[in-house]
């Protein structure tokens, strides 16, 4: 396979730029992650439409990464019970060195063959479930071992890699590819990789959750009241829906409920 995300970055010689010229040419780089991820769609659309297969069907998903990929997709899971209002556990993350690491980066555990399987097994991994391997390179011995085990126990499995024809997407059922090219840093892959990722969560996650209902028009109806930001939008979101003119009243009938959906049910 071709390693592009360790290929010499474009640029050379960057202690010599610039802050203007710096930030010029990381921009123009990161132009080139959207273009990258529009040639992926057709990948991508396959992969959201297995994930919200399994979730409707009951089941559950897990992001299985390590570095900088790992840890974004921990950003979008610990984000959506509070903004869609579904449960923990349906949206999970198995990532290196665990989460209670996640700011510690312990890159060493990427290269343990053993620990992914193993911690999927202790949450139950059945195949009414869906794993997602994370990987810049495509190499990355703890997610590549363990989408292994899940092909070999009939569990269907995506990736998000960034070099073409690597052994992570061979091993996946649903394989993503999303290549954005060299580096701006040489191997740096938390840059134009990372963005990449990020975007890709946020489209699959917000997806999958309209898909799954949880969305109405454009408005976040199941959101928690978990503050008081969230819970002004919500009773604003109600009176438009509701008709409600009166914003004391559609706080009130709010919290009575608990959401804006479950008011609008109540009201009929």
């Amino acid at each position: 396979m071709t390693r592009i995300t360790e290929q010499p970055s474009l640029y050379r010689h960057l202690e010599k730029m610039s802050v203007e010229e710096l930030t010029a040419s990381i921009n123009k780089e990161d132009k080139k992650v959207a273009i990258a991820i529009e040639k992926a769609l057709p990948q991508l659309n396959r992969l959201i439409t297995a994930i919200v297969e399994k979730l409707r069907d009951g089941g559950r998903m897990f992001y299985l990464g390590a570095g900088s990929g790992g840890r974004l997709s921990v950003l979008d899971a610990i984000e959506l019970p509070t903004t869609y209002g579904i449960e923990k556990g349906i949206v999970n993350v198995i990532l290196a060195g665990g989460l209670e690491h996640l700011i510690e980066a312990p890159e060493e555990k990427e290269d343990d063959t053993e620990a992914g399987w193993n911690e999927l097994l202790k949450h139950h991994i059945s195949a009414k479930d869906i794993v997602v391997g994370i990987s810049a390179s495509g190499t990355t011995p703890f997610v590549l071992s363990a989408l292994q085990q899940c092909k070999a126990n009939n569990i269907v499995a995506g990736c998000i890699v960034s070099n073409p024809g690597s052994p992570i997407a061979t091993a996946a059922a649903i394989p993503v590819e999303v290549i954005t090219g060299p580096e701006f840093v040489t191997g740096s892959t938390r840059m134009k990789c990372g963005t990449a990722q990020k975007m890709i969560f946020d489209m699959i996650s917000t997806t999958t959750m309209i898909q799954l209902g949880r969305v109405e028009d454009n408005s976040m109806v199941n959101v928690l009241l978990i503050n008081d930001k969230i819970t002004d939008r919500a009773v604003k979101i109600l009176m438009e829906k509701a008709a409600i003119k009166n914003y004391d009243e559609a706080k009130e009938i709010l919290l009575k409920y608990g959401s804006v959906k479950k008011a609008m049910d109540a009201m009929g």
